[in-house]
């Protein structure tokens, strides 16, 4: 074995977590050169570790360049399963075939339901936590004009996710809230709560509060940005917290706001919804939120107006990354039409 393939070799026993033993072998002083120069080994090794500390999965890839081979580290998106295919909400049959493990479509005036799927299940519901941060905030009548500085406890320790919103950057909580519910903006959700009088211990004790004032019993809290998947809560929960956030004008507007632009250091930072439905000529969306964490799956809550009628509509543990679009969009299609062939059409419940 020649000194690259034996690195290529230990490295991935290193990613994969597994222990080799060094088997005694020889190389030629061409090898070793060849090794030293392009291989950069030391270098290779000490990041496959790093990686694997923070259990972030890498797997090495070889490329020939000439007579050597250079080795090189390429991340990959590791397939955990989320907690509802652990359950086996996935292997419900319904009649529309949804790709979600749970869904539920409503009527919003009469909550009367027109589609149901696993409505029951307690999951992890990601960002679709920030439609609560958004409540609390907006109901605290708090300034929005009142700045709020991005600070190293904004820093993401749970999922270890990017933001383009440095530390030290400052913004209106407007902005915030705009960055929050359009981007799902992870720091701008946690400093919205940090921020709350009290604090953030504070502002989760009023999240829990507001969801018992609600009456969304499936429904926990701990922290304001839907990273933990200790946020949970059940589609028929969610449905009561879309109808009243949909209450607050200022919520409806920045969710489907179609893009936003902040001054972040010296620049102007373009941000856009995570929803491309927002600007479907097809769709009349009055709210929305998205969310998505391992745990969670592709999740996706919606107000809108199909059929003369206001509609909610909750997909949870999609699995695919646009499949709660597709979702979203097999139910538009199933309300229009029978909406257009069912006289007095009401809705049907799917065979799980």
């Amino acid at each position: 074995m020649t000194s690259i393939a034996k690195l290529a070799a230990t490295a991935l026993c290193i990613c994969l977590g597994t222990a080799v033993a060094a088997a005694p072998s020889k190389s030629s002083a061409a090898d070793r050169e060849a090794a030293k120069k392009h291989a950069t080994s030391k270098a290779a090794l000490t990041r496959i570790a790093a990686h694997a500390r923070v259990r972030q999965p890498l797997v090495v890839a070889t490329a020939r360049h000439g007579s050597v081979r250079r080795v090189s580290l390429v991340r990959v998106e590791p397939a955990h399963p989320s907690f509802g295919q652990m359950i086996g909400l996935h292997d419900s049959v319904d009649s529309l075939e949804l790709k979600s493990g749970v869904a539920l479509v409503l009527d919003q005036d009469t909550d009367e339901v027109l589609f149901s799927k696993n409505s029951q299940a307690v999951l992890p519901i990601a960002s679709l936590t920030k439609l609560m941060t958004a409540v609390v905030v907006t109901e605290a009548n708090l300034r929005l004009d009142e700045p709020i500085t991005i600070t190293d406890d904004d820093i993401d320790t749970e999922k270890g996710s990017r933001s383009r919103l440095k530390v030290g950057t400052t913004l209106p909580r407007e902005d915030m809230l705009h960055l929050a519910l359009m981007s799902s903006e992870n720091r701008a959700a946690h400093a919205l709560g940090r921020s709350y009088p009290g604090g953030l211990g504070a502002f989760v004790a009023a999240m829990n509060a507001k969801a018992h004032a609600l009456g969304m019993n499936d429904t926990h809290y701990v922290e304001p940005t839907g990273l933990s998947s200790l946020n949970q809560s059940s589609a028929r929960d969610l449905a009561t917290l879309v109808k009243a956030a949909h209450e607050h004008q200022i919520i409806r507007e920045l969710s489907t706001s179609h893009e936003y632009a902040v001054e972040v250091g010296n620049r102007a930072v373009q941000f856009r919804n995570t929803n491309g439905l927002v600007k479907s000529p097809a769709w009349d969306i009055g709210l929305q939120k998205t969310g998505y964490i391992s745990e969670a799956g592709r999740c996706l809550v919606m107000q809108a107006t199909m059929a003369g009628r206001q509609l909610i509509m909750v997909f949870l543990d999609s699995a695919g990354k646009y499949s709660r679009i597709g979702d979203a969009e097999r139910v538009r299609r199933w309300v229009t039409e029978s909406a257009r062939s069912v006289p007095g059409f009401s809705g049907i419940k799917p065979k799980v």
